[in-house]
């Protein structure tokens, strides 16, 4: 019987590459592996390799040995990385999102390790670890410098990222998410839910967890046949011993937390109907992170707010996104 959820990945995929992007398996070290969703400039004719980086003409806008062009190459656009959350791989994540995006940014849609097509040999379940990975995909591909959205356990992988990085993350775009998993955040969302613990609630094995976790997950109550609950189950939560361990790897004490000083801006996008973190802790770490940090709520939206209300969320994003550019544009007049 045919697998709705596995159906419709092929579809997905059609329309990734129609819109510009191609998938990518990047050898990070022997045993690591991430898949990257990546603009078709960085792939041979065979679609399956990286093409060779040529430091005259990477994210320069320049053809190599030539003069500057009069148009933006696809080559010198700005950057921007979306980071997928716990519940599916990249495409899956932003198939509402992309679209506004590729004609104006050189989108990375990388699958952190145990999703989709990406894996490691690594003992390391850490979000820093995630981090390194997603940084060192991009080193491969030639990214100097990007733009970066994270949604929930994304959103954790990007705040790690921009900490180790900040020469390489220009910009954080987050929703749905917090700085770091402490024991107390944990223990107060798991009892505020009525979860047991984060893997009960997150990595459901029956339709009835998958409901709820949906239900949760959204603020308006939308119905699907049991047949969808089957085949989702079947399909997204593969890898189960190393996403427990994923999640088991985010929890740290929250005497040992920490709040860093980010150099990047930093915008909070959220669902008003958050539930798993709601808009108060939102406000909180708005407060904690400073001047730099900015904070924007999205009416009538839950914890899955870019699927939820994907033209609102597309809308603040492309706006957030066109500010960064510009305010990039203006310093980097004013330093010329």
């Amino acid at each position: 019987m045919v697998n709705f959820i596995e159906a419709q990945k092929p579809l997905l995929s059609r329309l990734m590459k129609m819109a510009g992007l191609r998938p990518i398996e990047v050898e990070l070290e022997p045993g690591t592996t991430m898949h990257v969703w990546a603009p078709k400039h960085h792939v041979g004719k065979k679609g399956t390799t990286i093409s060779p980086l040529d430091p005259t003409a990477a994210g320069t806008g320049k053809k190599p040995g030539g003069g500057s062009k009069k148009r933006r190459s696809p080559e010198s656009r700005p950057n921007v990385v979306l980071i997928h959350g716990f519940a599916a791989e990249g495409n899956v994540t932003w198939q509402f999102n992309f679209g506004v995006l590729v004609s104006r940014y050189n989108l990375y849609i990388p699958d952190l390790m145990f999703f989709g097509k990406s894996s490691t040999s690594s003992a390391d379940r850490s979000p820093d670890f995630q981090a390194a990975c997603v940084a060192g995909a991009l080193a491969r591909l030639g990214v100097a410098r990007c733009d970066v959205v994270g949604f929930s356990y994304g959103g954790m992988v990007a705040f790690k990222l921009a900490e180790a990085r900040p020469e390489l993350v220009r910009s954080l775009c987050v929703s749905g998410s917090v700085v770091a998993m402490t024991d107390v955040v944990n223990r107060e969302t798991m009892e505020r839910l009525g979860a047991g613990s984060s893997a009960e609630l997150l990595m459901p094995e029956t339709l009835k967890g998958l409901k709820a976790l949906l239900s949760i997950s959204m603020h308006k109550k939308m119905w699907f046949p049991d047949r969808f609950y089957k085949d989702y189950l079947k399909v997204m939560f593969t890898n189960r011993k190393e996403k427990m361990e994923l999640l088991q790897g985010l929890l740290i004490s929250t005497m040992d937390a920490k709040i860093p000083v980010f150099q990047q801006k930093i915008m909070l996008l959220w669902g008003e109907e958050d539930k798993i973190f709601d808009i108060e802790l939102a406000k909180k770490m708005k407060e904690q992170l400073g001047d730099n940090c900015f904070l924007y709520g999205i009416r009538k939206a839950g914890h899955l707010l870019h699927v939820e209300r994907p033209c609102a969320y597309n809308r603040q994003l492309q706006r957030w996104l066109a500010y960064v550019n510009s305010t990039a544009a203006g310093e980097d007049q004013a330093s010329s």
